[in-house]
């Protein structure tokens, strides 16, 4: 009798222990973008409609907001970004908002370790913010959403989206700036691939194209066999220095080593360039 007792009191203790799980009504999200040569992660939650209606009753407006459920939405930036003419520090920030009819009001808010809003409300630390326009989404949208989109080498937008409502923070990055610090810490023992890489990136980013061509030409010297894709950007690189008979030159060499190696994608866009250049 004695053991069986044992048993029981042992089996309703480990049922005491066992945590019962169940979905959260507003889950944990996590999102990580990188943007030119900055990561940009984010975590928040996301609330649900469930047929109610958010903006004006849910969530009030003209009234500071959490902007998600739970615990505040946070965003870290790897590096230095600009809002608004504003220079963000690289660094974590909670994402509050004053949503209203017609615009937003959004904060990055210095103080991240907050469960909603602040107890207290610090202007001090707001270490940037953005008046936005609302735009109206064509479909209803169930589930608050937090995302980096619109993404060039140096800008994005983070937008945040719920209802029929979508309220986007356009965002600039200094990735010229890490680029040059990063071609300029190189140079001084740089491989093929630095040249290669520092070559492409001032030909698209519209810088010194007299540069461009110095470090491609260095760059294909250094190579044993110059591969079909460098030769392609080598002849982009003197089209745009002015110098169509190298282009030419350079594609027709680019054209033969694609079809040898059968990359179709290659093939075409050095024909269309020939075309263009003859």
């Amino acid at each position: 009798m004695r053991k069986i007792l044992l048993i029981l009191v042992t089996i309703f203790t480990t049922h005491l222990n066992a945590q019962i799980q169940t979905p959260q009504p507003s889950p944990k999200a996590n999102l990580k973008q990188i943007v030119g040569l900055t990561t940009i992660k984010i975590d928040y939650s996301r609330p649900a409609m469930r047929d109610r209606e958010v903006f004006g009753n849910l969530v009030p407006f003209d009234k500071v907001w959490r902007t998600g459920a739970n615990e505040n939405s946070v965003i870290h930036f790897e590096h230095d970004v600009k809002i608004n003419q504003q220079m963000l520090e690289a660094g974590s920030y909670a994402i509050y908002t004053k949503p209203s009819k017609n615009n937003w009001e959004v904060y990055f808010y210095e103080k991240t370790d907050n469960w909603g809003l602040p107890q207290e409300w610090d202007a001090s630390k707001i270490a940037a913010s953005a008046i936005v326009p609302v735009k109206k989404l064509s479909h209803k949208q169930e589930s608050f959403t937090i995302g980096i989109n619109e993404i060039k080498n140096d800008y994005a937008h983070l937008q945040i989206s719920w209802e029929n409502t979508l309220v986007e923070v356009p965002i600039h990055f200094i990735t010229d700036e890490l680029v040059t610090e990063s071609i300029d810490s190189v140079m001084n023992g740089p491989s093929a691939n630095d040249y290669y890489n520092a070559a492409v990136y001032y030909m698209t980013a519209d810088k010194d194209i007299s540069l461009s061509v110095k470090w491609i030409e260095k760059a294909v010297s250094m190579m044993d066999a110059t591969p079909y894709w460098v030769l392609r950007q080598q002849s982009l690189i003197y089209a745009k220095a002015g110098n169509k008979k190298k282009a030419i030159s350079v594609a027709e060499k680019s054209l033969k080593a694609a079809e040898k190696a059968g990359n179709s994608d290659y093939i075409k866009m050095n024909k269309e360039s020939l075309a263009e250049w003859k």
